[in-house]
């Protein structure tokens, strides 16, 4: 029976650093805020935007919503990018796409402040990423993945790490940051030839493939630590992940469940980046 990386843990930690951080920045008269801009009315940003600021309230995190009609003009956009740019009372701006189509989303967000981009998005945010330089932040998910390894001590030093993906959201800055960590990395994907026997090979698995229970007990052995990143509607219409959980977890040592692992960390890093982008300012 696998350990669970439960996110619930890693978060408790998380939290109270970032409210003893808070706290410290706040007697020095700076007030951490996150910038939310938003074009249009999205159901899973909205949903997003709710559970974000809601953990700032939790937190002592501030935040100021710049909320822009779908039919807003490339102009329009660009404007607010320039605002939070240039306002220091705002250390880190969270910016929701995709973009309407009618909108230069690359132009866009490399308008932003790559020190202000805490989400990692922009060209500078990751540059960053890849020559290992402190350049904007890290996207947030596998920056989660990167916490639950440190809070459950394990360490990627010399182990072989495998990550299912290359999209620069998630599987290609992981598999940078698991070198920055010293392990020896291997990325997977769809022209990856006989997948299962080099995901096999690995001792930690990072599954970003973004297909329901695309990696089966047929990829897997006893020993491997797994995290999975995927969020998908399964036929039964509850939420899983690329792993297929079932067949998983009686094989490996330790995974994450979906919901409940990378998923729940990543707000909690989003405001760990913005606390961090404020206390650059002292």
């Amino acid at each position: 029976m696998a350990k669970q990386l439960l996110g619930k843990e890693v978060n408790a930690q998380l939290n109270e650093r970032i409210k003893a951080d808070v706290a410290a920045l706040k007697e020095k008269g700076i007030e951490p805020t996150l910038g939310i801009i938003r074009v249009g009315e999205r159901e899973d940003d909205l949903s997003y935007e709710r559970g974000a600021t809601k953990r700032c309230e939790t937190l002592g995190v501030s935040y100021k919503k710049y909320v822009l009609p779908v039919e807003a003009a490339q102009e329009d956009v660009l404007r607010v990018i320039d605002e939070v740019n240039n306002d220091p009372q705002i250390h880190g701006v969270l910016l929701f796409r995709p973009l309407p189509k009618h909108l230069d989303e690359e132009k866009i967000i490399n308008a932003l402040a790559p020190e202000k981009d805490v989400d990692g998005i922009t060209d500078g945010s990751l540059a960053g990423v890849f020559a290992g330089k402190a350049l904007g932040y890290a996207p947030c998910t596998p920056s989660a993945c990167m916490e639950i390894l440190d809070h459950y001590g394990i360490d990627p030093a010399g182990k072989r790490c495998v990550v299912i993906g290359r999209s620069l959201v998630v599987g290609k800055p992981a598999a940078m940051m698991l070198l920055k960590k010293n392990g020896t990395v291997t990325i997977c994907h769809t022209k990856t030839q006989d997948m299962p026997s080099v995901v096999k090979e690995a001792d930690i698995v990072i599954v970003a493939a973004g297909r329901a229970g695309v990696v089966g007990g047929e990829y897997l052995r006893a020993g491997q630590v797994v995290l999975d990143v995927g969020i998908n509607m399964g036929p039964d219409g509850k939420l899983c992940g690329d792993v297929n959980y079932t067949e998983a977890e009686p094989i490996v040592d330790a995974i994450t469940p979906v919901p409940g692992g990378v998923g729940s960390v990543t707000t909690s890093v989003l405001l760990a980046h913005v606390v961090d982008a404020a206390k650059k300012t002292l």
